[in-house]
């Protein structure tokens, strides 16, 4: 080959290269890791900003009434507020199609006018939206994302995108009477607006003692679990992780655990914090031990600190849980602390 033709080769290589960075760039990605432990903070509310309801999982039949007081409390708040399009669809299991569930979060997490998306309930469908999420605009103007359960899975995604979120009620968990969650809405606004409860936890003879800190990661057991060898995972490592779950028999809670402990995801956690193990199942053939001791047994291979008894998941006293945030656990028999920095 000559000279000539070494030069136009290369060109046409760097070029070709050039182009292919280029479109990359361009492109969403949505398989994007956090490749460094510095979140991003979304803005806290203040009067005049706007919140948006969605529906990204399950459907909402006969609910009108909680989003109709949903959208009192944030306007008691002086908050705006917006109420996605399809809210109300209905497509089988789903508040919508998926399309039409990813279309009403897509449209509020591109919107610069909204400052934080609040999840309408959670049920089962989230995963199903997850991939098709494009956080390019979102990523120009963040937002806080707020629910429990089935947003777990959103909660993954902020988390390995590199945003805090906030694990808290959804606009069902509301009451009638709103006193009966009080604690819940109380906890919610504080960390909505920029300050974050810290919790003194009610002790427990199984709490497995010890000091500790590091961002504070998780949600739902099942869905965390769900979560395991998609880019969804979390990377626990250095961290401090709650749980919670409703609806599983105890077996069901073991074999998750035993999964996720095969797959590396306690090798090096900092710390747990479980919260509510609500409406157990009960096998034909009982476990024998309760919940609290299948946990400590499942992880007895570990020496970070396990602190029972945090008010948060599927019940109604459901304290807001920054997601993402540094935090230091201190767990004693007697009491608890966790402490947000």
């Amino acid at each position: 080959m000559d000279l000539k033709s070494s030069i136009l080769l290369l060109y046409f290589t760097l070029s070709l290269g050039m182009i292919q960075y280029v479109y990359a760039q361009n492109q969403t990605d949505n398989s994007f890791k956090m490749t460094n432990n510095k979140l991003i903070r979304p803005a806290y509310l203040k009067a005049g900003d706007t919140v948006a309801i969605v529906a990204p999982s399950g459907i909402l039949k006969n609910r009108e009434r909680e989003i109709n007081q949903a959208d009192s409390l944030l306007k008691s708040w002086d908050l705006n507020v917006i109420v996605g399009k399809h809210v109300f669809s209905k497509a089988d299991h789903f508040a919508g199609t998926d399309e039409e569930r990813c279309q009403d979060m897509q449209n509020v997490m591109d919107n610069p006018k909204v400052s934080a998306i609040w999840c309408a309930r959670g049920g089962y469908g989230t995963v199903r939206i997850l991939d098709k999420l494009d956080y390019t605009k979102f990523r120009e103007n963040p937002k806080w994302v707020i629910g429990y359960s089935d947003i777990t899975a959103l909660h993954n995604q902020l988390h390995n995108q590199g945003f805090e979120s906030l694990h808290a009620l959804m606009c069902v968990s509301l009451t009638k009477d709103i006193s009966e969650v009080q604690e819940s809405v109380d906890t919610f606004k504080a960390a909505l607006f920029g300050n974050p409860t810290s919790y003194v936890l009610e002790g427990s003879k199984y709490n497995k003692e010890g000091e500790t800190s590091g961002q504070l990661v998780g949600g739902n057991l099942t869905m965390l679990h769900t979560m395991l060898g998609s880019d969804t995972s979390l990377d626990t490592k250095g961290k401090i992780l709650f749980i919670e779950e409703i609806g599983e028999y105890k077996y069901h809670i073991d074999r998750m655990l035993q999964s996720m402990k095969r797959a590396g995801y306690f090798d090096n956690l900092n710390g747990l914090v479980v919260g509510d193990m609500s409406k157990l199942r009960k096998n034909t053939t009982l476990w024998g031990a309760s919940i609290e001791q299948l946990i400590l047994d499942a992880l007895e291979d570990y020496n970070f600190p396990i602190a029972f008894k945090m008010p948060a998941g599927h019940e109604d006293d459901n304290r807001a849980l920054v997601l993402g945030r540094e935090v230091e656990l201190k767990v004693g028999k007697e009491k608890s602390s966790l402490q947000f920095k």
